[in-house]
């Protein structure tokens, strides 16, 4: 069956250059953009009650952006003036430079990793003897954990916000040709939103190996799967596979 509309359960792009766009006017496809499931900040209240002391900490390990901000919104909330001469490993450039909404950046020792976490992790062996915070969600990857208890450091790991399922009731009547989904939490939100979703005729997308294993744990099918060698992107799985429906 030719590929006509797309949904992507992410939110739409902000750059006009996305390669979505390009998807569009190059395969003359529909694509719309809605996220399934989203961030929401834990409470100062819940927050507290994990006895976590603050000032105790001379070093924090921020992975996301979101991370970045809702370690700075609980320490606003909670009156917590960082010092100074808090130390901030970023797992990437970009973590890094969003700190600079809230930090002065020249006036801060800050610790960038290449991109993943066990490139951070090399980092962090030099200030073994750093008091370290890891502020979190709900669903924090096993790798973290286990690489920072590798190296012995003295860290503590405090949960700040969680992934929610978003609503969809709207979506109940709409119908897509392909659904693209990036993880498994995707995938949960697509089943509690609606619990008697039948695959039929739609085509489903996945972006990595976990997501890919919740699509088939789900009792659904895998149609289309990014990364690959020959496709290192969703955009250019996806043009792939339209190129290959629509020629039919």
């Amino acid at each position: 069956m030719k590929v006509k509309t797309i949904l992507v359960s992410q939110p739409e792009p902000k750059t006009e250059t996305s390669p979505y766009f390009d998807l569009c006017d190059k395969q003359k496809v529909k694509i719309d953009f809605r996220p399934f499931i989203h961030i929401e900040g834990i409470s100062v209240k819940e927050v507290r009650g994990d006895k976590v002391d603050l000032t105790s900490f001379t070093a924090i390990i921020l992975t996301s952006r979101n991370a970045v901000d809702h370690f700075f919104r609980i320490a606003e909330e909670m009156r917590f003036k960082v010092p100074d001469t808090m130390k901030y490993f970023c797992q990437s450039e970009a973590v890094a430079f969003y700190l600079q909404k809230y930090v002065v950046y020249r006036k801060r020792k800050i610790y960038i990793g290449t991109r993943t976490f066990p490139d951070l992790a090399k980092l962090i062996k030099k200030h073994k003897s750093e008091q370290f915070l890891l502020p979190c969600s709900d669903k924090l990857k096993p790798l973290i954990p286990n690489e920072l208890d590798k190296l012995e450091v003295n860290w503590t790991r405090l949960d700040l916000y969680r992934t929610v399922v978003s609503d969809l009731s709207d979506l109940e009547n709409v119908f897509y040709d392909v659904l693209v989904f990036f993880s498994p939490s995707g995938i949960k939100s697509l089943l509690k939103n609606f619990p008697n979703f039948q695959q039929k005729e739609t085509r489903i997308a996945a972006f990595g190996n976990s997501t890919v294993k919740a699509v088939t744990e789900a009792g659904l099918k895998c149609n289309i799967v990014a990364p690959s060698p020959e496709t290192p992107s969703m955009t250019m799985a996806l043009e792939k596979y339209i190129k290959e429906a629509n020629k039919k």
